[in-house]
């Protein structure tokens, strides 16, 4: 008889920015979600894998809960609460400090009416001294009744294998949800959308990234070639946006695609024709059409 492993779902919170995707892209050893240190990165739950002798965990990284400002707010909010419910454990990450903010405290409350297994990961631990560490801890605890605490550094790769040991800990004994070698049930159009996504929030100023999407309209591979032909646009919501977008002679475009041309070529081991378009679509982030038009489906919610 087939010997039972370990297996079952973990969520990822946090408020934007402390290193979520960092974290999973860390756990399960290649690119999947997007980084970036602009707010609302993560806009749908990235389903990644990760199985090893043990068994499987399914990570979904959710938006970052915040209190939301417009519709597309709404939708990220409402997923991740969801998502909470759902899950075998859930992973909340915060930075190393003793001051807790209005942030923290929110996702506190979110956590205190949920009845999963919260595990409380202090991530960019590479940032401060080892003895201030357990100031941290003691902090936090004060919060919320933590299943288990763990200190890490998702950039640095420390404690991870203590923290894959410690979800483990917590998901039931069945059968594995994916094969073994899937990292993503990510469809790759929308993986390539984010990556395209991730280098202009790289790249573009402050202001803009927030009302950004990046639909993919063309994918396909040329028979019998290790080329694939892809024609993307990324939309924004000013005219002004647009200018800044494509850049003095196109400068800045450019500079987007190849650095997303590059992660691309990586991901598919292949090499990429990539031709990108910018259209100016107003308010696009009130509208439930053009939400769902750019892959958030509120069905989903």
């Amino acid at each position: 008889m087939e010997e039972q492993k370990k297996t079952g779902f973990a969520a990822l919170v946090g408020r934007p920015n402390v290193g979520k995707s960092t974290l999973m892209n860390r756990l399960i050893g290649q690119k999947i979600a997007i980084t970036s240190n602009k707010p609302q990165t993560t806009r749908n739950r990235i389903q990644t894998v990760y199985t090893s002798e043990k068994g499987q965990i399914v990570f979904l990284d959710t938006p970052g809960i915040h209190k939301a400002k417009n519709k597309l707010g709404e939708y990220m909010v409402n997923v991740a609460q969801r998502t909470l419910k759902e899950v075998d454990v859930v992973l909340w990450l915060v930075e190393p400090t003793t001051y807790i903010g209005a942030g923290e405290r929110h996702i506190a409350e979110q956590l205190a009416g949920i009845h999963t297994p919260v595990i409380l990961v202090i991530n960019k631990i590479d940032t401060v001294k080892k003895d201030e560490v357990l100031t941290f801890i003691d902090a936090y605890r004060k919060l919320l009744d933590f299943a288990e605490i763990v200190p890490v550094s998702a950039l640095k790769g420390f404690n991870e294998e203590v923290l894959l040991d410690v979800i483990f800990k917590y998901l039931p004994y069945g059968p594995m949800f994916y094969d073994e070698d899937t990292v993503t049930d990510q469809p790759m159009r929308q993986i390539v959308a984010e990556l395209i996504r991730e280098k202009a929030l790289k790249l573009l100023d402050e202001e803009i990234p927030h009302g950004i999407a990046v639909s993919v309209d063309v994918m396909k591979q040329r028979p019998g070639r290790d080329l694939w032909d892809i024609e993307a646009t990324i939309v924004c919501e000013r005219d002004s946006h647009k200018g800044i977008i494509i850049g003095k002679g196109g400068a800045m475009l450019k500079k987007i695609g190849s650095a997303a041309r590059y992660e691309i070529e990586r991901m598919l081991e292949a090499r990429i024709n990539l031709r990108l378009w910018v259209k100016v679509k107003k308010d696009w982030r009130d509208s439930d059409f053009l939400i769902k038009n750019f892959g958030y489906d509120k069905k989903e919610v």
